[in-house]
């Protein structure tokens, strides 16, 4: 997410496209692309306002990679130059030492299609972006780096349910993931109806289908999970007026409500969230639909750690594993950014 090639305030003026990732080199365990699997020589450049980076936030809080795959969190506020690390001191990352995400990029290839995307991964010996490819990006934590995972991560993609979970994230993807995308930048009426309707005909689906069960495929926590949270934690506070995916509130939804309230207080999930980062980049940056940058002071945060009653549609967060321990102190989210 978060091209910035042809301008913040291009958003919302011209037909919505989703650039394919164009640098799709894998991280692997054999290292069949030239990328071996290797405690301390990637980083994980990601915007916490992102929800496909947020994707690999929580992948990897899960699996407890923080101490062998480094991280790096972005402005939230892109200029048309891309992601900065105006976050950190002399705004400069301190491993890759560069000023902006496209840096990595141009090191990589120059006059690259597609823009400059989190999340990215970057080999931190040559300074080169090894990928930015966030469809197989926690599939591969998943599954690639496992010598890696901590004593009891969770199994997110396992292999009897693939075909089960691939079905559901396709759907999810198509109709609500890029929907939202889809329905907050038509540029006609017709087009905007038409993507609208897909987001909430399918939020309407898994709503039947959450129902009856905790989670979205078997009993346990899976990439399905993770890749439906990242949308619906942002769906009332940017989603819904920003987008004008406003149908109904995700608040107004008694189970999607609590599906969502259920996955925030399970560790590795609601303790990535930061709302703060999340209202002000779409908000400030989106200038082509909210060209007075004002960020608004709602929702009410408070309802995000309330009681939800979900476990008892039975299930087991982690299967036979265990919750990560809470995240190092440098990768706390700040106070303005939690309810």
């Amino acid at each position: 997410m978060g091209s910035a090639d042809d301008g913040n305030s291009s958003y919302g003026q011209k037909a919505f496209k989703r650039s394919k990732s164009h640098f799709a080199d894998r991280v692997t365990a054999d290292g069949r692309d030239g990328w071996p699997v290797e405690a301390g020589r990637y980083r994980l450049v990601v915007s916490r306002a992102c929800p496909w980076a947020s994707r690999a936030v929580i992948s990897r809080r899960l699996l407890g990679l923080e101490g062998t795959l480094c991280m790096a969190i972005a402005d939230p506020i892109q200029d048309d130059r891309s992601w900065r690390f105006t976050l950190d001191p002399d705004d400069r990352d301190p491993v890759l030492g560069i000023r902006y995400l496209s840096e990595a990029y141009d090191k990589r290839e120059s006059d690259y299609p597609g823009g400059v995307s989190v999340p990215a991964l970057v080999d931190v010996p040559s300074g080169k972006l090894v990928t930015n490819d966030y469809q197989q990006l926690t599939l591969d934590l998943a599954t690639e780096w496992t010598a890696l995972h901590r004593r009891g991560a969770p199994d997110l993609y396992p292999r009897a349910l693939r075909d089960e979970i691939d079905t559901v994230m396709a759907e999810v993807y198509e109709d609500v993931n890029n929907g939202v995308y889809r329905t907050g930048f038509a540029t006609g009426q017709e087009e905007y109806e038409e993507a609208c309707a897909g987001v909430f005909r399918r939020l309407d689906l898994l709503t039947s289908r959450l129902a009856r069960q905790r989670y979205l495929v078997g009993d346990t926590l899976t990439e399905a999970d993770i890749r439906l949270f990242t949308t619906l934690v942002r769906f009332d506070a940017v989603y819904h007026g920003h987008f004008k995916c406003n149908r109904w509130k995700l608040a107004e939804n008694e189970v999607l409500w609590a599906y969502v309230r259920d996955l925030y207080q399970t560790p590795g999930f609601g303790d990535t969230v930061d709302f703060d980062h999340i209202k002000r980049h779409y908000y400030q940056v989106h200038t082509g639909i909210n060209p007075t940058g004002i960020v608004p002071l709602g929702p009410d945060l408070a309802g995000w750690l309330t009681p939800h009653h979900r476990a008892e549609l039975g299930g087991r967060p982690f299967g036979d594993g265990t919750p990560p321990e809470p995240p190092p102190p440098q990768e706390q989210v700040p106070a303005q950014g939690r309810p």
